[in-house]
């Protein structure tokens, strides 16, 4: 099936997102080789943020802003700040300024600017780049996923005893979040002897690895919209799936993703998960 723009514009926004990215990876290296960062924490101790997430969100909404009037923005630091998250059917660009923020904290070189178009409240196009790595993937509806302008697969592995699966942990420590994290660890560990467990500190960098075939499957509860909108389609449009991580249709705002290279280990890891259930964001 050949996929049309549902936006004649489409292909403008996103090349220019892409210098944009591009300019904010040179901030964020910067910042990065520098010997601290100034942190200060949001909902909680486990939640962090530093000068370098909001100078690099407002680079890029200012950008895209300036150039693309009536454009709708979804910032992870703007929603922090009070602003409301507005969902609706006007171009909407979902950004994740620095997505791994403990990991840029600490100097850990595995982090993501992420940048998802919306159109209609379908993703149409998604911009995850590793400014330390020199590693940017992105992915339009219909038009396959790239790493630094090679095609990249995810893997066609359909078993969990044959898998490699990233089960994360994020800022929510809740005895609920505890048990739904130490029950399906034990499950596709211990019963299921899984071929290793990995996790990233990123949720982006976490479904990228899906979508180049070097991880299998992911799991997280309790995620962002600014999370998972750019590099859900990276995944999809590299042959993987993404779905609610209780086997229902994947929803961006849902606060949770499931992403596997095939539908069977979806399915498969679906059925070893003891489930957490979020408000939804919008």
């Amino acid at each position: 099936m050949v996929f049309q723009p549902i936006h004649e514009e489409e292909q403008v926004f996103v090349d220019y997102a892409i210098e944009l990215v591009k300019k904010a990876g040179t901030l964020v290296r910067t910042a990065f080789d520098s010997p601290e960062s100034k942190v200060d924490t949001k909902s909680s101790n486990t939640d962090l943020v530093t000068e370098t997430d909001q100078a690099v969100e407002k680079l890029l909404i200012e950008g895209l802003s300036e150039r693309f009037k009536g454009h709708r923005f979804i910032g992870e630091e703007s929603v922090a700040g009070g602003a409301k998250i507005e969902w609706t059917d006007a171009p909407t660009w979902i950004i994740d300024p620095i997505d791994g923020t403990t990991n840029f904290v600490h100097r850990i070189p595995m982090i993501a600017i992420c940048v998802g178009l919306a159109i209609k409240k379908q993703i149409r196009a998604g911009i995850v780049y590793n400014p330390i790595t020199n590693e940017l993937y992105l992915a339009q509806l219909g038009k396959g996923a790239f790493k630094n302008g090679f095609p990249i697969r995810a893997s066609k592995n359909q078993f969990i005893a044959e898998s490699v699966l990233i089960l994360q942990l994020g800022s929510i420590r809740s005895p609920v979040m505890q048990k739904s994290f130490v029950d399906s660890y034990k499950t596709v560990m211990f019963d299921k002897q899984c071929h290793g467990h990995r996790s990233f500190g990123s949720a982006a960098i976490n479904m990228v690895m899906v979508a180049q075939g070097s991880c299998d499957g992911y799991v997280e509860y309790g995620i962002h919209a600014w999370d998972v909108a750019a590099p859900s389609i990276i995944v999809t449009e590299a042959g993987g799936v993404v779905t609610d991580p209780t086997g229902s249709p994947f929803d961006v705002m849902s606060r949770k993703v499931l992403c596997a290279g095939t539908a069977e280990l979806g399915r498969d890891l679906s059925a070893c998960l003891t489930h957490v259930d979020f408000e939804p964001e919008a």
